[in-house]
């Protein structure tokens, strides 16, 4: 498939409407995990232990919308792939300031 032909595909297609509550309920599991990796890290004695866990919760993220750009472009929505990638642009925005402020 040319790739003028998926383009065209992603900005005709329109989204399902339960699209952002699947992404929403999306979160769960990766609020979860944070959870136990906070957990996991605060008895320990580690020098940065802030950066690890800001980096921690911005790759799982990051991976999180890498998975929604990926499920976008497979259905053909092009706004799924959109916000993914705003997702993923703002999260590397975030986690550069949150590095030069420390």
């Amino acid at each position: 498939m040319a790739i003028t032909t998926k383009l065209g595909q992603l900005i005709k297609n329109s989204r399902d409407e339960k699209e952002v509550e699947r992404w929403i309920f999306s979160l769960t599991p990766l609020g979860v995990a944070f959870v136990f990796f906070f957990i996991f890290l605060l008895p320990m004695d580690i020098a940065n232990k802030n950066t690890i866990l800001v980096t921690g919760a911005a790759a799982g993220f990051a991976g999180l919308q890498s998975y929604w750009v990926y499920r976008g472009w497979r259905r053909n929505e092009g706004s799924t792939v959109l916000m993914g990638i705003i997702g993923i642009g703002l999260t590397f925005a975030a986690i550069w300031l949150y590095m030069s402020l420390t």
